[in-house]
């Protein structure tokens, strides 16, 4: 059974090294940078995590929450499939625009260990595919072919990869203008009907 002490000290580290791979890289972050970051000793790092890559897996699902965390809120005001497909861009479009964008944190990792960690891969497939199967709930939900979610869901990731290496925040609005497109030529108009619940993801 977890301690409360446990799950605060993994939260607090895990932040911690979320900060640094991210603006670092993982493999130019040592664990003692983790220790200074976090305000925790090695020997407590390391009885939660027993090695770098598993701190690696846990910073890679951290990040997926605050993923969906963001969609979730874009697609608040969304009242059909389309407008939630789109709202995905909104939300890429604030986290362009952030000062600390660097990029999507999950191809950086693969980036980095892709080669050598089959655990970062396995976290970041999955983590891909989550996406592309929530593009595909919703462009089914509008009678439209698997081919069309294909075509968003590399939008979506085009934008980000644009974005990281142009340092171009408006990258995402142009990504929402061609999936918009996109869909509107696979027959989705922008008053389409509304779609029956929210929850059932």
């Amino acid at each position: 059974m977890t301690r409360p002490d446990d799950t605060a000290a993994r939260a607090g580290i895990v932040a911690a090294a979320d900060r640094l791979f991210y603006v670092r890289g993982i493999q130019n972050v040592g664990m003692d940078a983790v220790r200074a970051e976090a305000g925790s000793s090695l020997k407590r790092i390391y009885g939660l995590f027993p090695s770098k890559e598993d701190l690696v897996v846990a910073v890679l699902a951290h990040r997926t929450a605050i993923w969906w965390s963001g969609v979730e809120r874009a697609a608040a005001g969304a009242r059909t499939p389309r407008e939630r497909l789109l709202s995905i861009f909104d939300f890429l479009d604030g986290w362009f625009r952030e000062d600390d964008f660097r990029g999507c944190a999950f191809i950086n990792s693969f980036g980095e260990l892709g080669a050598t960690s089959p655990r970062v891969v396995a976290a970041v497939r999955e983590q891909k595919e989550s996406v592309r199967a929530y593009v595909r709930d919703l462009v089914r939900r509008e009678g439209l072919a698997d081919d069309v979610a294909l075509q968003v869901d590399l939008l979506v990731e085009g934008a980000q990869t644009t974005a990281a290496i142009t340092r171009d925040g408006g990258v995402a609005a142009q990504a929402r203008r061609a999936a918009a497109v996109l869909l509107d030529a696979a027959g989705v108009e922008a008053d389409g009907p509304a779609e029956p619940g929210r929850g059932d993801r």
